[in-house]
């Protein structure tokens, strides 16, 4: 206990004696965790745009067409699909989801918004938090998602203008905000929702589509009486239903185009960045043991063991490091108050946790040659006397 205390003292000490030259490190370390953080941030931001949708949904399964290779845009499903999931044993119920790109043009600048087709009361339509689901049919009513009301001032109540291609002419559609949702980015943009006939209505079409008023499902969303069943569900459905493929819901998420290049991406540069903050602290603090060779030597030669010494350099280290993550905390939750909601970072609480403690870690990682090196100095040699 008492070597404990002497350590800590010599530590602290020494940290107040020379506050200029540590609180320097520490600030480096403060703008490592700072990018460290909002590296996480940015990948779950990323995430989050491009899944929030399909992550978020009320059910375990999702059915493509047979050979998408499980890609939501790549799947277009007969119209019926969906009544004959419903007929499956087991499955408790099951939604048709169509998907296409529309723009709202009625403000200031017009906002692209990832448009979805979905079934009222069916999987699929998320909860609502503002307002009511739209009727069904052809009603020119949607329900938007709290990204669409936060990047412009429609509110529950306004009428949108959407403009879409059909054919080789721009149109122009109404449609009334009946509900608001929350959590519901798709493929990094906004969502709106509109019921399924009025997508085939809007959505951008070609010249041949627009022959036809039938809408097909890009997938269907598939709710289980059992979700822990989800393994033999899926083979039944495959057994019962032809020309078609089963996912659960991680694996849909997977195989978004671009999301799993994305996220590693985004690991990696976090990775490097803490290696960084281990090769710097190290380097700070293997100067730091060299220009104090003789103190150590002085200390040793004293009576002080091996264990204090190294003990007083790890408590340094640490007091430094957290003085660095402390700070660099402070500073990512300032800035990330004055970021508009068009910058796609979510600091998420875990995430953040996990990054904090690995900060935490590569002090004592970085110092660990130091501290070796301080632990083998010979008293006679230190004070060149050997």
């Amino acid at each position: 206990m008492q070597s404990l205390y002497l350590a800590a003292y010599l530590a602290l000490k020494e940290v107040v004696r020379n506050r200029g030259r540590f609180l320097l490190v520490a600030l480096v370390i403060a703008l490592i965790t700072l990018l460290v953080l909002f590296i996480a941030a940015l990948g779950e931001g990323l995430g989050n745009g491009n899944r929030q949708y399909v992550a978020n949904l009320d059910a375990q399964l999702i059915v493509f067409l047979e050979k998408s290779d499980y890609i939501i845009s790549s799947s277009r499903l007969e119209t019926n699909t969906a009544r004959s999931v419903r007929r499956v044993e087991g499955v408790a119920d099951a939604g048709a989801i169509y998907t296409s790109s529309a723009e709202i043009v009625s403000l200031d600048e017009p906002l692209k918004v990832s448009m979805l087709g979905v079934e009222p009361g069916r999987p699929g339509m998320p909860p609502i938090l503002e307002g009511r689901e739209f009727r069904a049919g052809e009603a020119r009513e949607t329900v938007i998602d709290r990204n669409v009301a936060l990047r412009s001032d429609i509110r529950v109540g306004d009428t949108i203008q959407i403009r879409s291609t059909q054919g080789t002419e721009d149109e122009f559609y109404e449609l009334k905000v009946v509900g608001l949702v929350d959590g519901q980015s798709y493929f990094f943009q906004p969502t709106i929702f509109v019921p399924p006939a009025a997508w085939e209505k809007i959505r951008p079409q070609s010249d041949t589509d627009m022959t036809s008023d039938t809408p097909y499902p890009n997938i269907i969303a598939v709710k289980l009486q059992d979700p822990a069943r989800a393994d033999e569900m899926t083979a039944r459905l495959l057994e019962r239903i032809p020309n078609i493929e089963v996912a659960d819901i991680q694996t849909t998420i997977n195989n978004i185009p671009g999301y799993s290049a994305q996220q590693g991406t985004v690991q990696t540069q976090g990775v490097f960045t803490l290696l960084i903050g281990v090769l710097v602290i190290g380097g700070f603090f293997q100067i730091q043991i060299l220009q104090k060779v003789p103190q150590i030597g002085v200390l040793k030669a004293i009576g002080s063991t091996n264990g204090m010494v190294g003990l007083s350099a790890v408590i340094q280290i640490v007091i430094v490091t957290a003085m660095g993550v402390g700070i660099g905390g402070g500073l990512t939750w300032l800035f990330s108050l004055g970021f508009p909601p068009t910058i796609p970072l979510v600091f998420n609480g875990v995430n953040s946790l996990f990054a904090v403690v690995l900060l935490l870690l590569i002090g004592p990682i970085g110092g660990l040659v130091s501290i070796i090196y301080a632990v083998r100095i010979e008293p006679l040699k230190a004070l060149r006397l050997g």
